[in-house]
């Protein structure tokens, strides 16, 4: 692989975070064997990498009507929509092993509506995809829609405020041309 920075911007060294970051990085490093770059990259600005680990946990990783598969497959059809390699990249490997399928992350970023999904995720993904790329004309009829599909008024919130924590993500991504560690590459595609 070519050799390149992992941001435009520079990067912060472990040691030197506040320890309530350090301590939450080292212990994401222990669970998956590295640090993922969006950690070191966006600690660029400490205050804002610990904002948006809470706002992250807080719609990642709590109990919802959306199981954390189907989060992880909006992050990857919305990250897809707004070309950001990080996020494909990083959320595709944490959605096959989350979906327990080694093609499914592919087929969502290039074209979910070849994916084998359910009804309910593909309207899900529409809804994400809207929500991504044209908020501004989401209508009763959309809401109406997924209500049809069973998901409820916070479900529904849940799609928008994934949608919308990983726009922010996509960007400053793209912004700081933030690169995904290689490991994510093959995370989830062999037994």
């Amino acid at each position: 692989m070519i050799d390149q920075p992992i941001s435009r911007f520079s990067i912060a060294n472990l040691a030197d975070l506040p320890d309530d970051l350090r301590e939450y990085v080292e212990a994401i490093a222990d669970k998956t064997g590295f640090i993922p770059n969006v950690f070191v990259a966006l600690a660029h600005r400490p205050d804002e990498l610990r904002g948006f680990i809470q706002m992250h946990d807080a719609l990642m990783m709590r109990e919802s009507g959306l199981t954390k598969a189907d989060r992880e497959m909006i992050v990857v059809a919305t990250s897809a929509v707004n070309d950001c390699l990080y996020c494909v990249v990083a959320h595709g490997a944490i959605l096959r092993i989350r979906r327990k399928d080694p093609l499914i992350a592919d087929q969502v970023a290039t074209n979910y509506h070849k994916a084998p999904l359910t009804d309910r995720e593909r309207a899900m993904l529409d809804f994400a995809v809207k929500v991504a790329t044209d908020s501004a004309s989401i209508t009763e009829d959309d809401l109406a829609r997924m209500r049809h599909e069973r998901f409820s008024e916070d479900d529904i919130w849940d799609i928008g405020a994934v949608t919308a924590l990983f726009a922010y993500s996509n960007r400053m991504a793209n912004l700081a041309s933030m690169m995904p560690n290689e490991e994510f590459y093959t995370m989830g595609r062999f037994s």
